[in-house]
């Protein structure tokens, strides 16, 4: 695994606002790197941004059931190779109710043991991914969602995963994550 080494400074623990040393702490334990938290405390306002209104408000708004979201953030973050995201991912995967079998079958999630629903969300996910250059929705694939999503949900379920992909590339750009050795970025 390649640790982070940011060009930008990095906010001591001692240093950090009271809610971000928590954060900290939560990071560390999940993954044993606090990197991304550290560099946060250069902006504190925008970090709880992240935290308050993509997480809270959109992320687990209960609109989309907790399962659902987790399982396609943990496959972005496979795919992606964010050793710290995986860590840090299975662990809510595994506290949300995501059994240790789904999450082992993940890279083959067409023959694992997921329901309809969520098998055509990962489908989704494999367009959003960082590597998947041409994406999309093709007629095949809203068809399926369709059979399962509302277009409300399909759209949130896209956005929630924009933002996902998004951070994944910020924090690749900046070096704020520990990466998977089999990262390709």
């Amino acid at each position: 695994m390649t640790k982070p080494t940011p060009h930008l400074k990095r906010v001591s623990k001692n240093n950090l606002p009271d809610d971000m040393k928590q954060s900290w702490d939560q990071a560390n334990d999940l993954t044993g790197d606090a990197t991304f938290v550290e560099v946060s405390g250069n902006n504190p306002d925008v970090y709880r941004w992240y935290l308050d209104e993509f997480y809270q408000k959109l992320f687990y708004s209960d609109r989309l059931e907790t399962t659902l979201v987790e399982l396609v953030r943990l496959r972005l973050a496979n795919v992606h190779g964010c050793a710290f995201c995986n860590k840090g991912d299975t662990a809510h995967a595994l506290q949300s109710g995501i059994s240790q079998e789904q999450i082992d079958s993940l890279e083959d999630y067409m023959n694992g043991p997921f329901s309809d629903r969520e098998k055509s969300a990962l489908m989704l996910a494999d367009q959003m991914v960082l590597t998947n250059e041409k994406g999309n929705i093709s007629s095949d694939l809203y068809s399926e969602l369709n059979t399962h999503f509302n277009d409300g949900e399909i759209y949130e379920l896209g956005m929630i995963m924009a933002v996902l992909v998004g951070v994944a590339k910020f924090t690749f750009v900046y070096d704020l994550v520990e990466k998977e050795d089999y990262c390709p970025f």
